[in-house]
């Protein structure tokens, strides 16, 4: 986004009052007619801003802005530095290319839309205008075979901020939200490891927000809903993004403190299966069972007919 425009939205969003265009165009060292083109350009882009005679202007809905989002951060770890771009092929790739590069930890990536985006076992996430795709860079101390406890972890923080928005939200194993049985959003946890030592970890997100104007895409072959659906009410992506990286934060920082029982206990209060009868399809075969406990290593215990299996990767379905 032009940087002016930038500072404009910023700039509107933390005032409760009209700014006027004259105190803008002496801010950013412009003429009065530059900053009312800014103003139509904002609002031909989707930003509310209404206009007040004899007053100034005024931001009705806050948009996502890195000015906004960083004023409404209580973090210590996540989003040290924020990238805010339109279109990109993959946060997660692009993040784990700046991990490779030297990227400090608490890195946040968050994109418009994705060309190339992807979910668990190479299929594809779709990002469009009416949904929520970050990626998030952490350095944790673990060895790499602890790394999926941080999956889990992201699903307990996405809960916890997706919770109060729409109290029916439960986590499905290993790494989906769902609301009364369809999808609001998925997480893909990535790393780069050598045999004893992980270097870098990306925790990627995606969030529906809205149901698209045209219709979900005909390759989604599973119910799916959208948060402003599910609550019933309009969601902001600045709020929604805040409140899901604030919540990722304390998270963290719980984990790095006392391990990942506290996690694990929050992810099975949370699980939509926990005690229930499931079936698991692990690439082979279907397994039936009870959905029993989570093991430290993320692995989802079931009890069946033929004893406790160890499930380490599949679907589950609740049955």
């Amino acid at each position: 986004m032009h940087s002016s425009r930038a500072y404009i939205l910023d700039r509107l969003g933390n005032s409760r009052l009209p700014v006027s265009g004259d105190q803008l165009a002496d801010e950013l060292n412009l003429s009065r007619a530059a900053i009312w083109k800014h103003i139509q350009a904002l609002k031909k882009g989707g930003a509310m801003i209404s206009a007040h005679p004899g007053r100034g202007y005024m931001l009705e809905v806050p948009v996502l802005t890195e000015g906004l989002l960083r004023a409404r951060l209580s973090t210590r770890y996540i989003g040290r530095r924020l990238m805010l771009v339109e279109e990109t092929g993959s946060t997660n790739q692009d993040v784990m290319q700046l991990a490779g590069q030297g990227e400090a930890e608490g890195l946040v990536l968050i994109a418009d839309r994705q060309t190339r985006g992807r979910g668990r076992l190479g299929r594809c996430w779709h990002t469009m205008p009416e949904s929520l795709a970050v990626s998030a860079l952490l350095r944790p101390p673990l060895p790499p075979e602890q790394v999926p406890q941080l999956s889990l972890l992201t699903a307990v923080a996405l809960h916890e901020a997706l919770h109060m928005y729409a109290p029916d939200i439960r986590i499905k194993w290993p790494n989906d939200l769902l609301c009364h049985g369809a999808k609001l959003a998925g997480i893909l946890t990535e790393m780069r490891a050598e045999p004893g030592c992980m270097h870098a970890v990306v925790l990627g997100f995606g969030i529906n927000l809205r149901a698209p104007e045209n219709g979900w895409p005909d390759d989604i072959h599973q119910a799916v809903t959208d948060l402003a659906s599910a609550s019933g009410r309009v969601v902001s992506r600045l709020e929604i993004v805040a409140a899901v990286l604030n919540a990722l934060d304390r998270w963290y920082e719980l984990f790095l403190q006392q391990g990942f029982a506290p996690v694990r206990a929050a992810w099975w209060q949370a699980h939509a299966a926990s005690g229930q009868r499931v079936r698991v399809y692990d690439g082979r075969e279907y397994i039936h069972g009870v959905a029993a406990a989570l093991e430290a290593d993320g692995a989802l215990l079931l009890e069946t007919n033929q004893g406790t299996r160890r499930i380490i990767a599949g679907d589950v379905e609740l049955l």
